[in-house]
């Protein structure tokens, strides 16, 4: 029996099954719990965010019950925040689908990088080797779900966990775009190529957006912008990733909040003469290079403003000349990729969707952009892209016109929901 299981967990048996769905972050785990059919309902989540930053704050949602606290408990890993949240949860009195570890059907993680991995995989002692060699690509990426699974297989071995990957909706890149111009025997044996990221979230704009629309999936033609402290854009054709904005990781690109996003690949060794040597922030486990720490976690609008909230960044009348400078250059570099993508899509695009934290959120970004692609036959209702989408309306149309032109669409993405949404029969 798991020590995670309640005294009283005897009972839980009694209660049809559910869907524990985990996403880990390097400063911040959240786990939300969902109901066993299709469509899964949330029953409740829990995050904790500022585990490198303490203290570390615990947000509880459990219906229209929402809680909110700093923790007094020392939690400096992924794995104590989920020991932490697990325990939250199951001592919850007004929580009775979940009590324990047995109330749980499957575990659901998203991890960033999944190299070649085309769909979700269970994991299994092949499947967990495999990804462990993939740390050494994403480090600063990967490193965080696999410590929450390598828990879950010591100390819930008789739940199942599935891996759902931020890079497989990528896998129909073409060999043109996905390949880089070097060595391909060297590209080949390491698995230097572009994957792409946030794949998740591109799965559930893309399902979203085409029923909004009315069409098929694989007749839906969109430009997607997941805008968040982490940033990217993708160009879906026909219910298909032709090209995305990351690349073997997720530097490439655009900027984010510590993310310097594309540069010229020589920068780094005229910033620093240690660029290759290991950072301080390496462990045994865990190897970053300076370069990867610089350019990942020192870099972005945090390096131009000092701080990694892009509210403070998008507004009308900036504080000081670096947060203009900070706006103007994410908005610059997603004119680029729109530009890009359009024309890789030969014009044929039903719309440009906002997603993300920011996308969803800064209604100026969204008229800033949009007023500088008018010459792509794009415009905005400035009263609806004010309002934005209220908080149960995943999809909200901030068009103006007569329909003729791309649509201007606000999706509010949810990458937790889309990991435990499948068909049961691919889990």
């Amino acid at each position: 029996m798991s020590r995670f299981n309640a005294p009283d967990s005897a009972a839980s048996n009694m209660t049809p099954k559910s869907i524990l769905s985990v996403n880990a972050g390097s400063s911040s785990v959240k786990i939300t719990f969902y109901t066993f059919e299709q469509p899964p309902k949330a029953v409740a989540n829990a995050q904790i965010s500022g585990i490198t930053a303490p203290p570390a704050t615990l947000k509880y949602t459990r219906g229209s019950t929402n809680h909110k606290e700093q923790l007094k408990e020392k939690l400096s890993t992924p794995q104590d925040a989920f020991k932490f949240l697990l325990q939250r949860c199951f001592s919850d009195p007004n929580l009775s689908e979940v009590t324990s570890t047995d109330d749980l059907a499957f575990i659901c993680h998203r991890v960033v990088h999944g190299g070649e991995y085309e769909r979700s995989v269970v994991i299994t002692n092949e499947t967990y080797h495999h990804l462990e060699k993939l740390e050494d690509l994403a480090p600063l990426h990967n490193f965080s779900a696999l410590e929450i699974i390598r828990l879950c297989r010591k100390e819930l071995p008789s739940v199942k966990s599935i891996t759902f990957f931020d890079s497989a909706f990528h896998q129909t890149l073409p060999d043109y775009v996905k390949t880089y111009p070097i060595n391909q025997d060297t590209a080949k044996a390491n698995g230097l190529r572009k994957y792409g990221f946030h794949g998740i979230s591109y799965s559930f704009i893309l399902r979203s957006v085409a029923q909004f629309l009315g069409k098929p999936v694989e007749k839906t033609n969109v430009i997607a912008m997941h805008i968040g402290s982490g940033a990217s854009v993708c160009a879906i054709k026909e219910g298909r990733s032709i090209d995305t904005s990351m690349g073997l990781t997720p530097l490439a690109g655009l900027p984010g909040a510590t993310r310097s996003g594309d540069i010229d690949p020589s920068l780094v060794f005229h910033y620093t003469s240690e660029a290759g040597k290991l950072s301080p922030a390496s462990t045994k486990e865990m190897h970053i290079s300076t370069a990867e720490e610089i350019l990942n976690k020192k870099s972005g609008w945090k390096a131009l403003t000092g701080t990694t909230d892009f509210a403070q960044i998008a507004v009308e009348n900036p504080p000081s000349p670096e947060h203009k400078l900070a706006f103007d250059i994410l908005v610059d570099r997603i004119l680029g990729y729109i530009g890009n993508y359009f024309v890789k899509l030969e014009g044929k695009v039903d719309a440009l969707v906002f997603a993300g934290g920011i996308g969803e959120k800064s209604a100026l970004l969204r008229k800033t952009v949009i007023e500088k692609c008018q010459c792509l036959g794009v415009a905005i209702d400035a009263s609806a892209n004010d309002k934005g989408p209220s908080d149960d309306q995943t999809v909200m149309d901030i068009s103006k016109g007569d329909g003729s032109g791309p649509r201007v669409i606000v999706c509010q993405t949810d990458e937790q929901e889309m990991s435990v949404s499948r068909d049961k029969s691919e889990i």
